[in-house]
C-alpha cells in the first residue's frame, strides 16, 4: 500500500502579485484568517489539558492567558507555511477585488 503525501503548502505571492494595488493589504488578511482558524482548531486541544499540576499550578491567571498563548501559537503556525489555506484565500479575495472593480 502506497502512501500519499500531502502537497506542500502554497508559498506567499510572488513580488509582482504584492506589487498590486492592495494585493499586499489583503495577503495579510488572508494569513490572518489562516492563523484564526488554526487558533480555533488549537483551542480544543488546550482545553483539554490539566493545568492544575502544571508548573505554574493553573488558576485565574493561567486560564486568561490560554487564549492569547494559543492564538500567538496559531500565528506562528500560519507564518510558516500552516495548513496552506492563505493562499487559496488571497487568489479569492484578488478575484473578488477584480470583478468588484470591473463593475
Amino acid at each position: 500500500m502506497a502512501v500519499q503525501m500531502l502537497p506542500p503548502a502554497a508559498a506567499a505571492p510572488d513580488a509582482a502579485t504584492l506589487a498590486r494595488p492592495g494585493a499586499a493589504k489583503i495577503w495579510q488578511a488572508a494569513q490572518d484568517f489562516e492563523a484564526m482558524a488554526l487558533g480555533q482548531f488549537l483551542a480544543p486541544m488546550f482545553d483539554t489539558v490539566d493545568t492544575a499540576r502544571s508548573v505554574f499550578g493553573g488558576g485565574d491567571g493561567e486560564a486568561a492567558w490560554k487564549p492569547m498563548l494559543v492564538q500567538q501559537m496559531a500565528r506562528q503556525v500560519a507564518a510558516h507555511g500552516g495548513l496552506g489555506l492563505a493562499m487559496p484565500v488571497f487568489r479569492q479575495m484578488l478575484r473578488l477585488q477584480e470583478q468588484r472593480n470591473k463593475e
